[in-house]
């Protein structure tokens, strides 16, 4: 479903305090990145910061707005006020702001003409997968596809939102990870005794590449009582979507498939929201809050090692880590951001 935005005209700038390097702030802002779930936009406006640029979301009459979160007034955070469903008002003198982010009400001056500096600052947006996305510099493409999500027979459901202390890079390189399963998620659905890797190669796409990577590791959460035959070889499709977003399809023995998305949001250069929509065409009827629960013990184990990463960028120098045969899409996804023109800051 789309949500009709004029965005603003001009391509933004840098923020003040930005924590990326300017050059490298304004090729990430090309991108679509996911704001907040669209169950959890109500009334109330909703704060949210994107590549270090403070938002506010909220809805209207006619759908969602994406705007800075800054009344053009006294520089009062917008998202400190309340909402209506159709406007939200200043904390500060109450002014109104409804569709396309324009001031539609001045309460201490009721008849005066609205100046039009007055106005939001908007951002395109569109409502995906559960997901309000935007883009702070509107020449950008478009929102990556999601496996399953539109097919008949899928239960579809929207994680909470997961946030991690550290650079976007780093959290999708481990998504992509293959060879971590035994280590970092004995827990969940890791087999410690089986962590050979076996060989696969990343297929280059328009925006990212593709890999369909087989092992015998199982995909079912430890004491559910599932056990694929035996010899059975999982595959799992990866498609990476540069610069910060992932999907993944697991194909179960029974022909099942599982579908993940790994929507990465820089925050900051040490701080990414996590999002994951997940499709399945399997136990249909399983409720969301199992679905949840299960995949934040996954996200948690990641967690706890992204989190300890260093250097906290992404090298994209490859003299930087060792690199072995199991990281061939971790060297892929490195490459691909080198070629967008990202620079030193990915190796500081």
């Amino acid at each position: 479903m789309s949500v009709t935005q004029t965005p603003s005209a001009a391509a933004p700038a840098p923020p003040r305090d930005c924590t990326f390097d300017p050059a490298d702030w304004a090729i990430l802002a090309r991108g679509w990145y996911a704001l907040a779930r669209a169950e959890d936009v109500g009334t109330a406006p909703l704060a949210a910061t994107l590549l270090d640029v403070p938002l506010v979301v909220y809805r209207t009459g006619s759908g969602i707005v994406v705007a800075d979160d800054l009344c053009p007034h006294r520089g009062v955070p917008l998202s400190l006020g309340t909402g209506d469903g159709t406007t939200i008002a200043c904390a500060y003198h109450g002014l109104r702001f409804g569709a396309g982010g324009a001031c539609v009400a001045i309460p201490a001056d009721p008849a005066a003409k609205v100046p039009a500096r007055m106005h939001l600052r908007t951002y395109p947006v569109l409502e995906r997968y559960g997901l309000v996305w935007t883009c702070l510099d509107h020449r950008g493409g478009g929102v990556p596809p999601m496996p399953g999500w539109d097919e008949a027979g899928f239960q579809r459901v929207t994680c909470p939102p997961f946030d991690v202390a550290a650079f976007a890079g780093r959290q999708v390189e481990g998504f992509l990870d293959v060879a971590h399963f035994g280590f970092v998620h004995p827990g969940t659905f890791g087999d410690p005794d089986n962590p050979v890797v076996p060989p696969y190669n990343p297929v280059a796409t328009a925006d990212g590449f593709t890999v369909d990577y087989c092992s015998t590791v199982a995909n079912y959460p430890h004491g559910a009582g599932q056990r694929a035959p035996d010899g059975y070889r999982w595959l799992r499709r990866f498609a990476l979507h540069l610069p910060f977003t992932a999907t993944l399809v697991v194909h179960f023995p029974d022909g099942g498939r599982l579908c993940i998305m790994n929507a990465a949001t820089p925050v900051s250069a040490r701080r990414t929201r996590m999002f994951a929509p997940i499709a399945k065409d399997f136990a249909t009827a399983q409720p969301a809050s199992e679905i949840f629960a299960f995949n934040l013990r996954v996200f948690e184990e990641d967690r706890r090692v992204v989190e300890a990463q260093r250097p906290e960028n992404l090298p994209l120098d490859p003299r930087i880590e060792v690199n072995i045969a199991a990281d061939r899409s971790s060297v892929a996804y490195r490459r691909g951001l080198k070629a967008m023109g990202l620079s030193h800051f990915f190796t500081a």
